[in-house]
């Protein structure tokens, strides 16, 4: 019987292997049971969501809601990552919608090949993230270079000494052109941590800068970033200069430590930039690498 009669839809997390073993005691969306829908050599993680919010086309006004997409999302990564730290998983966008679980089979058929392809190019392999932030550098970072705008408590100064207008302005140039240049070099020494840890991955994505506010936003709630992914629970904010570098990388379960140890020798070299280690993850940024195996990806 069709579950889109019952006021119910099928829900699609992920791909994997048929008869690959996910975590038992998986829940989704509204806490629904996930199971396995199979068909060939193939198989989805799946869960029943109503139809009265997944169906089109309401659903395309629910996304506008943050709220309802910030529970989504959680639910839709923790099946994902939980699967992901077992087999080898290749997940579905959000809000992948069927009819029914005969949908499922007729999409998995369809998409076989491609589905197949990917499996094996990602098996064993998890995604992780890599910012990094230029960093703030007080106003004290020259003891004695400059005075706060203005008299302070302890500003012995007489009036006909007071910094001109003219002076002023030429202060605040050069602390600007100042920022300028160790802005300019950061970005530089970002480009380099990506161009080392590209070597050191098998694939590679750039994904947008993110806007210093939201990654401060996305730290202290744990809410998903651009590429689907969120911290495992919140921590507080931390103040962070432009975000320079927002990198994907594809590993080798078995290069997870080697990999963390290059992010760390390139963080300590690296004074200027404050670089964030995440994850691992399922390989989200990756769902769609090119068929030249040989290549790596750095779009």
């Amino acid at each position: 019987m069709s579950t889109r009669q019952e006021g119910r839809l099928t829900y699609a997390y992920a791909v994997l292997h048929r008869g690959a073993r996910p975590p038992a005691g998986l829940y989704g969306i509204k806490d629904a049971p996930v199971r396995t829908v199979a068909e060939g050599p193939l198989a989805a993680l799946v869960s029943d969501v109503p139809a009265a919010e997944f169906d089109q086309p309401g659903v395309r006004d629910r996304l506008e809601d943050l709220t309802w997409l910030e529970a989504t999302a959680r639910a839709h990564r923790r099946v994902v990552d939980e699967t992901a730290a077992a087999v080898g998983v290749l997940p579905l966008r959000l809000v992948t919608v069927y009819r029914d679980e005969d949908a499922v089979r007729a999409a998995l058929a369809a998409h076989a090949e491609r589905f197949e392809r990917l499996l094996s190019r990602l098996e064993g392999r998890l995604e992780w993230g890599v910012k990094a932030y230029a960093q703030q550098v007080p106003d004290d970072r020259k003891p004695g270079d400059r005075k706060p705008d203005g008299p302070g408590p302890d500003d012995d100064r007489k009036p006909a000494e007071a910094e001109s207008g003219r002076d002023f302005l030429r202060r605040r140039l050069r602390d600007r052109k100042a920022e300028g240049a160790a802005l300019h070099e950061a970005d530089g020494l970002a480009r380099e941590v990506h161009d080392a840890l590209a070597r050191a991955a098998e694939h590679s994505r750039l994904h947008r800068p993110q806007d210093g506010r939201l990654a401060e936003a996305v730290a202290a709630s744990g809410a998903p970033d651009a590429a689907g992914r969120a911290p495992a629970g919140a921590r507080p904010a931390v103040s962070r200069g432009p975000n320079l570098l927002n990198g994907a990388y594809l590993v080798r379960r078995e290069a997870a430590g080697t990999f963390a140890e290059r992010v760390g020798e390139l963080a300590a070299r690296s004074p200027a930039l404050r670089i964030e280690l995440t994850g691992p993850w399922a390989p989200y940024s990756f769902t769609d690498l090119p068929d030249d195996e040989a290549g790596r990806s750095t779009s």
